[in-house]
């Protein structure tokens, strides 16, 4: 066995995608379903099967083993995934097994060289040079524990600490970390990040890829200088402390959403683990997906998001973007916003995390908050002013598709602006799609003839019965009339060439038309008792050789009449032997059980 193998064989799909999409098990079958990670959706179209070891989503038809996912969601080379999952899982990969693909080579090599630069932060921090960062961080409330924990570290003021402990790595890569920055008016490189207080970012598997540093001297600028995006960041994608705080947001159905890394550790530290901050950028569509994957399991079960940002122009600005994207993914929108302005972990501070627990959870909905923003923006006494408070929250209320969430904002709106509710659900019928004319498009296995379909499916759903079927085919032959003949004989042929059965191996043999067929049959509602599967489907298969006869004979006589026709009276004789001999053997069979 190999190692691909070895680590399959090893691991479970559904603990390895569960890592990244909370997934709920379809009652006591093998199948789990979740919202698929790889496109927008409200109603969960993404499946995973724990006997098969295959995923498959219906709505981008995103499918294969748990390599590929890795590979997919990650980002990731198939030798990258190999080895994350060989790290994450503690299943030691032989060396021979590791790639020479120059790519994955540099990727690797970009890991090392930020984990030897967060090692480096750390020792400066806690080092004589650190004392003036210690001090600030507890002026600001930060444990002991959570500096360990969050990695906090310094970067030395000199600006060549990183360039001599990575140019062992070559300029090149030194370069392509984001770590070095190339000198323009002469040769040589400096350190990036200069006596700067440093955050390291992680990806969701716990990796440190990039860096926020804040400025510890008055002079320097920017206040808060960030990695710029390499072959492992992609800045719009991640969010600070994702990778620590989904375990808690699964929990609870909720994520906090704040601005700073000052913040996300204040509120962490203080026992509140499910919150996430944006890395030093606005919030984009990629990272709430990220949050809507760790909290939603369907269109009722959305989950919760508590917008928690800044209390300026800027963050009001920022929690008004949010809340368009947020709702653009269907999640539940709360609005927290803090008495005297104050930043989350400051008030922690202040106030105790009970005080910020319960102001929370009794924070008001987004439209709650939007109104009270327009009511400070527009003259509510005048026709005209509630007109321009209503085209200020429209953007956001059109987004809202739940019915009743519609239905009780008809409600809310009126009484806030003072409108007639009747024109206000005149303006949602306009906004809604006509859903007479939305086409539902049918199953393609719908199309497939019943007894093909319930063979296909028992084989697919029990051992025995491929077993038993395969060696009746394989003595017999495929059927030729059969729709999905190719799959029938793409199983035979990996029979035959004594590869094990796998779904992932099967549905590379096959057209897209065959793929989905086999997809939407192992991801079936549907269930069949494995006791009787081997039963049903030899008695399907009879049935579809007696068709098949049936289909012949059918043949031969409409031949006939055609050469009696054409007065070729001999061939037409000829024919009609055929024809005698064909149901002499078929008598027997017809007397027989099925």
């Amino acid at each position: 066995m190999d190692f691909v193998d070895q680590l399959k064989s090893q691991l479970d799909i559904v603990d390895v995608v569960g890592h990244y999409v909370r997934l709920k098990r379809n009652g006591a079958s093998p199948r789990h379903v979740g919202l698929c990670p790889f496109h927008t959706e409200k109603t969960p179209s993404f499946g995973v099967h724990s006997v098969h070891q295959f995923y498959k989503c219906f709505g981008c038809d995103a499918k294969g083993d748990l390599i590929k996912f890795v590979m997919e969601i990650e980002g990731t080379t198939f030798w990258e995934s190999l080895k994350l999952l060989s790290d994450r899982y503690g299943i030691p990969m032989p060396q021979r097994q590791r790639p020479d693909d120059p790519e994955a080579r540099s990727r690797d090599a970009l890991f090392e060289m930020h984990e030897i630069a967060a090692r480096t932060f750390e020792e400066n921090l806690n080092g004589p040079a650190g004392a003036d960062a210690r001090g600030y961080l507890e002026r600001r409330g930060v444990s002991p524990e959570a500096l360990r924990e969050f990695r906090l570290g310094l970067a030395d003021a000199r600006g060549q600490q990183l360039v001599q402990r990575l140019q062992r790595f070559g300029p090149e890569l030194m370069e392509d970390s984001g770590l070095i920055a190339k000198r323009q008016e002469s040769s040589g490189f400096y350190d990036r990040f200069r006596n700067r207080l440093m955050f390291p970012i992680h990806n969701e598997s716990g990796k440190v890829i990039a860096f926020g540093g804040r400025a510890l001297g008055p002079d320097d600028q920017p206040k808060y200088l960030n990695s710029p995006e390499t072959k492992i960041y992609r800045k719009t994608f991640v969010l600070y402390n994702l990778h620590r705080a989904k375990a808690q947001a699964r929990k609870l159905d909720r994520m906090i959403l704040v601005e700073g890394y000052m913040d996300a550790i204040g509120i962490y530290q203080a026992g509140i683990q499910n919150v996430v901050a944006s890395c030093g950028t606005s919030l984009t569509n990629e990272q709430v997906r990220s949050i809507k994957r760790q909290i939603a399991q369907t269109e009722a079960n959305a989950g919760h998001v508590v917008v928690n940002f800044d209390p300026d122009a800027g963050g009001a600005r920022g929690t008004e973007r949010s809340i368009n994207l947020l709702l653009a993914e269907g999640l539940r929108i709360n609005i927290l916003t803090l008495p005297g302005d104050a930043d989350p972990d400051e008030f922690i501070q202040r106030q105790g995390v009970d005080a910020y627990r319960r102001l929370a959870d009794s924070a008001p909905t987004y439209f709650r908050w939007l109104a009270d923003v327009a009511r400070t923006k527009f003259d509510m006494q005048s026709a005209e002013g509630r007109v321009q408070a209503f085209q200020f929250l429209w953007p956001s209320l059109q987004r809202v598709h739940d019915k009743l969430e519609r239905a009780a904002l008809v409600n809310e709106v009126s009484s806030y602006l003072g409108i007639d509710p009747q024109l206000i659900r005149e303006q949602f019928r306009r906004a809604s799609p006509d859903e007479s004319a939305i086409r539902r498009v049918a199953a393609i296995s719908s199309s497939v003839p019943p007894n093909e379909r319930l063979l296909l499916s028992c084989i697919l759903q029990s051992e025995d019965a491929r077993s038993a079927v395969l060696h009746y085919l394989g003595a017999g032959g495929v059927p030729g009339n059969l729709q999905l003949k190719t799959i029938f004989e793409a199983m035979l042929a990996m029979q035959n060439g004594g590869s094990p059965f796998t779904l992932t191996t099967l549905i590379d043999r096959l057209h897209e038309r065959d793929q989905k067929i086999v997809g939407e049959l192992t991801f079936q509602d549907a269930s069949i008792d494995a006791e009787s599967a081997t039963a049903q489907a030899i008695h399907c298969l009879k049935a579809l050789e007696m068709k098949s006869i049936d289909d012949r004979r059918s043949a031969l006589r409409r031949r006939i009449r055609d050469v009696e026709n054409e007065g070729k009276l001999e061939e037409a004789l000829r024919l009609a032997d055929e024809l005698q001999k064909m149901e002499n053997e078929q008598r027997p069979k017809r007397n027989g059980p099925c």
